[in-house]
């Protein structure tokens, strides 16, 4: 066995892209890796200090959407520049509106969205859990009403080489398959 070092390769992680508001509404967006489902209705995310935490600080609120194939390069663009320094959202071109639910921009050019509120937010720990409150999603991507993510097309963020791969094609039926070796 090859020593590959010690940096931590955990896939896939998802592109997920955080949207706020700041204090006098204007809007903005990142690209966080480290997150994950924490409940069918929580999201937890690892983050250091930005101008989304200081966003959602203020309002109590932020949307969640996913990097897709379509989406890549705004969504990696989201992640390499910061929101202190430029207005991203602006620069980026996207189409923004306001959740129905939670005080947070929602980005039109993002097929699904999660709407959610700050359940618990520890600067010191990074970490924020977020209640998700509404989850909006593009008909195109929806199979049977259910959200398809054959259709959806999410990226995750490759660590170990610094890539975005798609999510592949469906190999197995969870909670189904093993079911053979009872």
């Amino acid at each position: 066995m090859e020593f590959a070092g010690k940096k931590a390769i955990i896939t896939p992680e998802a592109c997920l892209i955080i949207a706020t508001y700041d204090e006098n509404g204007i809007p903005n967006a990142m690209n966080a890796a480290w997150g994950t489902q924490k409940d069918p209705d929580e999201i937890l995310i690892v983050l250091s200090n930005h101008k989304t935490t200081e966003n959602f600080e203020k309002t109590g609120a932020f949307t969640v959407a996913f990097g897709t194939v379509d989406t890549v390069v705004i969504s990696d663009y989201f992640g390499v520049e910061s929101g202190k320094k430029v207005n991203k959202i602006e620069k980026a071109g996207v189409h923004v509106h306001k959740s129905a639910h939670v005080n947070a921009p929602i980005i039109e050019e993002y097929p699904l969205t999660l709407e959610c509120t700050v359940k618990k937010w520890d600067p010191e720990a990074e970490l924020l859990i977020g209640k998700i409150v509404a989850m909006q999603a593009d008909e195109s991507i929806l199979t049977d009403g259910k959200v398809d993510l054959g259709k959806l097309k999410p990226i995750s963020f490759d660590p170990s080489m610094n890539l975005y791969r798609v999510l592949g094609e469906p190999v197995g039926h969870a909670f189904k398959d093993g079911l053979a070796l009872r």
